[in-house]
């Protein structure tokens, strides 16, 4: 009996130093990466990850998301807007807004090599799909005037895409970022979509209590009331009015065509993953 405890015991040890050896020093896979657990991390032959990377990208993430915050206060906002005019300000914002997310999306794709999932060519499926959808909304919400969101114009009544959703430019950016995780499985560009999408979210009742702050209580429910955060709510409730479709004509060929640039050429061209090669490989 004592000899099978022993026998029982030592091979129970011999089985958790091979488990220790295993996580300590794991055979790399065919990619070069070495696999840890649900994760994999690149070996230091191929150029081991460092804190400073992840360190960037969270910094660069930080900055991103602080431009958006501070300049959407209100009293900051307007101070900003008298000193320098609403079409400058929205004219500089934009271009530093771009910037700084050129210099995210690159610190992005530098920070690390931790892999969260194994990558199928489904995945890249998702984007694709979903992406005209994302570019209309963007592209009508930003060129339709619209008083109680995001928009490069001002307004007093409810454009077309307004009535559709009560926040276009937030709906395309949430589909965008959502979109956008099933076919990056690391680490960083996960985080970075999550947190787009996180901060598109809060956008929607942010900018509710702006413009009910900015229109009166009173005039952003009469204007509210015909519209709906939930896309198409409004419409099915009766409640959105006459929607002039040929209005949204232009807006949708313009999305359209630029969605089907950066499909063929402008994602690979920019960003670097070319969508042509998810298509090709399913």
């Amino acid at each position: 009996m004592a000899l099978a405890q022993m026998h029982g015991n030592r091979r129970c040890m011999q089985t958790i130093i091979a488990v220790m050896q295993l996580v300590r020093s794991p055979e790399p896979d065919a990619g070069g990466f070495k696999r840890t657990g649900c994760a994999r991390t690149k070996d230091s032959s191929s150029g081991r990850v460092t804190l400073s990377d992840m360190t960037r990208f969270l910094i660069a993430l930080l900055v991103f998301l602080l431009a958006h915050l501070v300049p959407a206060a209100p009293a900051f906002r307007r101070r900003l807007t008298a000193a320098i005019g609403r079409r400058t300000y929205l004219g500089v914002y934009s271009v530093v807004s771009l910037g700084l997310f050129v210099w995210l999306v690159a610190e992005a794709r530098a920070a690390d090599t931790v892999m969260l999932w194994d990558i199928h060519p489904w995945q890249g499926w998702v984007p694709i799909l979903v992406m005209p959808f994302a570019a209309v909304l963007l592209v009508a919400g930003l060129m339709q005037p619209n008083p109680l969101s995001i928009s490069l114009r001002p307004a007093e009544e409810l454009p077309s895409i307004a009535r559709v959703t009560r926040h276009p430019v937030l709906w395309g950016a949430l589909l965008w970022a959502l979109a956008h995780v099933p076919p990056n499985g690391r680490l960083a560009p996960v985080i970075l979509f999550a947190a787009m999408a996180a901060f598109s979210a809060a956008g929607f009742f942010l900018l509710d209590a702006k413009a009910s702050e900015r229109l009166g209580r009173q005039a952003w429910s009469a204007l509210a009331e015909r519209t709906s955060i939930l896309p198409f709510a409004a419409l099915f409730a009766g409640r959105a009015g006459r929607i002039s479709w040929r209005s949204l004509v232009l807006p949708a060929g313009i999305a359209l065509a630029l969605y089907a640039w950066f499909l063929l050429q402008g994602h690979a061209w920019l960003i670097g993953p070319n969508p042509a090669d998810w298509i090709r490989a399913s």
